[in-house]
């Protein structure tokens, strides 16, 4: 008889049954650090949703890329990022450099990357979608040119869950916080690289070395959540939408970034990347009071309540100059549109109605 859902295997250790392989990847299972049956239901979850080889699970999305950073680069190597990647994603390649590693930031647009990649170029790391102002990076042109080179490209995927499939486009690898959309209640944090071409023996004994590997319990968790990840990320975009449209024809709203928008640059970047019309549920505006006016917002409102994170089924709201953006030097903050005036809006699967006036209510304030 077997259980409907999989156990969670909270041990440590594990019994030693002679020459027995007790792991279906190959590497030895001695010890919970290294492999767990729980964390292996989800990896192989995971490299289905993206078309993968394999996978990796995390203990976060920063635990993954401190593992891909690791594993790719050395002294002499070179890596290019997006200028708006994650603010610690970004802060970590820089740190880099003690090591002799050389960081390259690029303007997170395709042609932008595709020139900062140079003959030495190891590695590009980028993100399908940017944070907060939700550029839509022509992944495929960046591959086109790291393949003249040489140099891997791995795609920061968190924001485009099964809408968008950067292994399919040629990438090597895809990295996701499965914080976010995957695992969906803002109740687990957990990071994963799956494989394209990447070499999974090298990244699994830097994971070892880290101690990095998600918790059992957390897999289940994130497990869990990827069971209505589909219903879940179709909802948020549809109501993630209502909600643009809605602040594009507000008198106290100036910009509405959302790439759902047929008026947005990014839009045709977008509805030629994605599988489907679903653009996730981040939503970001400027205030037309200015940062008094985009503060005031965020102070009040009732339904939707202040965090830094996304993509869990309540909605939520962030300042992004006080949150992603904090450590971003201010000229950098200038030049990607990240502004004092902007805000950061997560939307839910909550009713979208109920959303919309909340968010009314708070411009009126």
């Amino acid at each position: 008889m077997r259980p409907l859902h999989e156990p969670v295997y909270v041990t440590a250790v594990f019994r030693q049954a002679g020459e027995t392989e007790l792991s279906d990847r190959g590497f030895d299972l001695k010890y919970s650090r290294e492999e767990n049956p729980t964390v292996r239901v989800l990896e192989k979850s995971v490299s289905l949703l993206e078309g993968g080889r394999d996978a990796l699970a995390f203990n976060s999305g920063m635990g993954a890329i401190s593992c891909l950073y690791l594993s790719q680069l050395s002294a002499g190597s070179e890596v290019v990022v997006p200028m708006e990647a994650y603010g610690t994603t970004v802060q970590l390649a820089e740190e880099l450099g003690k090591f002799g590693v050389r960081v390259k930031l690029a303007y997170p647009s395709a042609e932008a990357i595709a020139e900062a990649i140079g003959e030495n170029t190891s590695l590009v790391l980028l993100e399908t979608v940017t944070n907060p102002t939700l550029k839509v990076i022509d992944v495929p042109e960046v591959i086109k040119r790291a393949r003249e080179v040489g140099a891997k490209v791995v795609v920061d995927n968190t924001f485009s869950p099964t809408v968008f499939h950067p292994l399919k486009a040629g990438a090597d690898g895809v990295v996701h916080s499965l914080t976010k959309y995957i695992a969906g209640h803002n109740d687990v944090l957990g990071g994963a690289i799956v494989l394209g071409s990447l070499d999974v023996s090298g990244l699994w004994h830097w994971r070892r070395r880290l101690g990095s590997i998600i918790q059992p319990l957390d897999a289940w968790l994130v497990v869990r959540g990827m069971k209505t990840l589909e219903v879940r990320f179709e909802r948020l975009s549809r109501n993630a939408l209502a909600v643009a449209e809605f602040l594009s024809e507000h008198p106290r709203v100036r910009e509405v970034h959302y790439p759902g928008l047929k008026e947005d640059p990014h839009h045709e970047t977008a509805r030629r990347l994605f599988e489907r019309p679903l653009y996730g549920g981040v939503v970001s505006f400027k205030h037309a009071g200015g940062k008094g006016g985009a503060v005031g917002f965020l102070r009040s409102l009732r339904k939707i309540f202040p965090s830094p994170s996304l993509g869990g089924v309540e909605s939520i709201a962030s300042y992004p100059v006080m949150s992603a953006a904090k450590t971003m030097p201010p000229e950098r903050r200038e030049l990607l549109g990240i502004t004092d005036d902007l805000v950061r809006l997560s939307i839910g699967i909550e009713d979208v109605d109920e959303l919309i006036e909340d968010i009314d209510r708070a411009l009126g304030r």
